[in-house]
Order: C-alpha cells, then sequence, then structure tokens
C-alpha cells in the first residue's frame, strides 16, 4: 500500500490560549476531499497548517513523505510538492496574467525558461485565460482574477492541492468548469477543498470532512453522508412540527428536513446540505463518525 500524501498526526493549534483546531489525527490519499464546515470552525486553519503557512502547537505534519514539523530543510521540500490557493490572494495589478505566473513559477524554481513559459500557457488554458495572458490584472474581472489565482495553485502537478473557496466569484459555467479540472487530479494527487457549496461536494469529492468549533464531526463518503439524511427530508403542503429548517420550493410545496411529518407529506430525496445540517445539530454531534 503506497504511503499517504499527507498526513496530520495529534495536530492541534491555539490562539493566545484558545485551541481553534483540537488534537486531529486525518491522512489524505488521492482523490477530492471536500472541506465543510461554519464560519469560525478551524477550516482555513486546517488548511494552512498543510500548507507549511503556520506551525502547529503540537502534533506532527508530513506531506509527500517530508515531515514539515522537524525543521526548514523538510518543509521546503514539501512545499515543492504541494500548492495553496488561501481565500484572499493579493496579485499586484500592474502585471499582466503572464507575468504575474511566470513570476510565481520563478519562485518555485522553474530555471528552464522555455519550460517555465510552456507550463505558464498550459494552467492559463486550463483556467480560461489564454486570451487574457497579456491583459493587466487590474482589467481582469474579479472571476478572472480568482481564476488566476488557482492557475499558479496547479502549477506543476503538485502532490498535495490545498484549495480554500476556489469558487469564490465563479459563475456556473466556470464552477463546473473548475470541477473538470479539479476531478482530473484524482488519479495522481490529493486535492483538500474547504468550501461552503455543498453541491460542489455532491458533484465532485470522493470523500467528505465536516469541522465544527474545531473538531470533526464527520469523515466518510459522501453517499454514507448523505445516508444519515435518510427519511428525514419532507415535501407537503405544510411545515413538519419540530423540522430543524424548512422552505417553500419552486413548486410551492414545503420541503422540510427533520420533525414530525405533517398530514399528506412525502419523503424526498435528500441532499448534502440536509445531512450537512443534521450532523451539525444536537442530534447527531458527538455520535460516532
Amino acid at each position: 500500500m503506497s504511503p499517504q500524501i499527507a498526513v496530520l498526526d495529534g495536530v492541534t493549534k491555539s490562539y493566545g490560549g484558545a485551541e481553534v483546531l483540537h488534537r486531529t489525527d486525518l491522512g489524505f490519499d488521492r482523490g477530492v476531499i471536500g472541506l465543510l464546515g461554519p464560519n469560525g470552525a478551524g477550516k482555513s486553519t486546517m488548511l494552512r497548517l498543510l500548507a507549511t503557512a503556520m506551525p502547529p502547537t503540537s502534533g506532527r505534519i508530513v506531506v509527500s513523505d517530508h515531515v514539515v514539523t522537524d525543521g526548514s530543510p523538510d518543509r521546503t521540500a514539501a512545499r515543492r510538492r504541494l500548492s495553496y490557493l488561501p481565500q484572499e490572494v493579493g496579485i499586484p495589478r500592474r502585471m499582466t496574467s503572464f507575468a504575474f505566473l511566470d513570476y510565481i513559477a520563478v519562485l518555485k524554481e522553474w530555471k528552464d525558461t522555455g519550460a517555465r513559459h510552456r507550463e505558464v500557457n498550459r494552467v492559463l488554458g486550463l483556467v480560461g485565460l489564454e486570451d487574457r495572458r497579456t491583459k493587466r490584472v487590474s482589467a481582469l474581472s474579479g472571476g478572472q482574477r480568482r481564476r488566476l489565482a488557482l492557475a499558479q495553485a496547479l502549477m506543476g502537478d503538485p502532490d498535495l492541492v490545498v484549495l480554500d473557496e476556489p469558487t469564490t466569484g465563479l459563475d456556473p459555467e466556470q464552477r463546473a468548469s473548475l470541477r473538470g479540472i479539479l476531478s482530473s487530479y484524482a488519479d495522481r494527487g490529493a486535492v483538500l477543498l474547504a468550501t461552503h457549496q455543498t453541491e460542489d461536494v455532491s458533484a465532485l469529492c470522493d470523500r467528505v470532512i465536516i469541522l465544527d468549533d474545531g473538531r470533526i464531526r464527520f469523515d466518510g463518503s459522501v453517499a454514507s453522508l448523505i445516508g444519515l439524511a435518510d427519511g428525514q427530508v419532507w415535501i407537503g403542503s405544510e411545515v413538519n412540527a419540530g423540522a430543524l429548517s424548512s422552505w417553500r420550493t419552486g413548486t410551492g410545496e414545503i420541503r422540510s428536513l427533520g420533525g414530525v411529518p405533517a398530514a399528506g407529506s412525502r419523503p424526498a430525496e435528500p441532499a448534502v446540505e440536509d445531512a450537512y445540517l443534521l450532523v451539525r445539530s444536537a442530534n447527531l454531534i458527538g455520535q460516532p463518525r
């Protein structure tokens, strides 16, 4: 069995005495892994730890067989095999798209000019910006700047791709394109995708992790997550008594999650969002994952 691409072994993170990531033991194999959780759950902290952007308070982190918590040489070696797209990216606005990516490639130690430029053009094509290669960043739309930031994370076929809300600012067509790009990495690397878009998880991910209050609440397949909501979703003319959530659909009927089914209600197929809300509810938090 091949070693895992990345491992968090007993990892914690505290700020000023407050523990924002409690003891975490996770391993990541090839595939696309969705990371769900509310704001403040610790998702970005986990991603930054994996990306070696900051050290853990305790525990051990391994990326591509390099123990990044052992010191600078291993951390540098690991950084050569991973990429990171934070939620907020600052891109020099006077640079062209090509110049920005070329600059990032130099930082990533691409010394051969011809190979470097071929890689820059390749990732520009992946994100659909080949016709914007000579445009200054200041002339790009918000969605195009987000795609440019994504392009730098795709350089060099990294073993581990760490993405924090990559679909922010993308329209439906661009998001669909991104899914195709990321799914192509599933056979050769691990993609860890933090998102609030549950539809991206259901469409793309092999595995989903739910993080809440710095603790892992669920870790398993998308199918097993959705299975937690079996028999909990109802469609009818009235709201279920005690429903966790409910809303009127486009057909005029009421969709209820949980509670006592109203008279005349019929069961509906659950979605990732339904199961996520249930996991976060008091009914499921603390049960075995």
